[in-house]
């Protein structure tokens, strides 16, 4: 079987030294790509290329997923901060995700959870793509935390004071007892 999947499909920065980080968020996003897509896809509908004639944020959406999900997983590592937006200062989980939208697809969501989980359109949890965000209710409060998914049951986020930003599996009871939905952005962003 042949999926038409390479390195090169996730790009590393290049330069003089090779980040440790980057090499680890493109080959787990490489990983994460040939789960998703094992007997299921072709090689044209992993590139994600749309067919047809389809509006330009739908093309220019698309072709970033990839970039989205390199850009969250840079982050993995990266020390939770309470109100915290900028990877240098420390994320939460809002912060997290809107930084890494803003980065990778230029695109600026709302500051809070609560608040993303108005955006876009909702998802069905059968239905998720990289890139959707998905919600838990991890402080009592529906939609009070917020990742981004990357396929295969794996989400990437910003957890809690004392954690850092890291890919965790959906299935884990943990999440599916908090999982309160998803959102997929759409060009109204």
């Amino acid at each position: 079987m042949t999926l038409g999947l390479q390195l090169a499909d996730f790009p590393i920065k290049s330069g003089p030294m090779l980040n440790k980080k980057q090499l680890a968020a493109s080959l787990l996003a490489l990983f994460i790509g040939v789960l998703a897509n094992i007997g299921t896809a072709t090689a044209d509908e992993f590139r994600m290329e749309p067919r047809g004639e389809e509006p330009t944020f739908f093309k220019r959406y698309t072709s970033g997923v990839q970039d989205l999900i390199i850009k969250g997983l840079e982050f993995v590592g990266v020390r939770y901060v309470r109100g915290g937006n900028t990877p240098d200062s420390g994320l939460d989980c809002s912060g997290f995700v809107r930084y890494v939208f803003q980065d990778s697809l230029g695109l600026n969501l709302p500051r809070t959870a609560k608040e993303m989980s108005q955006v876009g359109e909702q998802v069905a949890s059968n239905d998720l793509k990289p890139g959707d965000l998905v919600f838990f209710n991890t402080m009592r409060r529906a939609f009070s935390h917020v990742g981004i998914y990357l396929g295969n049951n794996q989400f990437v986020h910003s957890p809690r004071p004392g954690g850092e930003v890291r890919v965790e599996d959906m299935r884990q009871s943990y999440w599916v007892a908090r999982y309160n939905g998803a959102r997929r952005v759409t060009e109204q962003q």
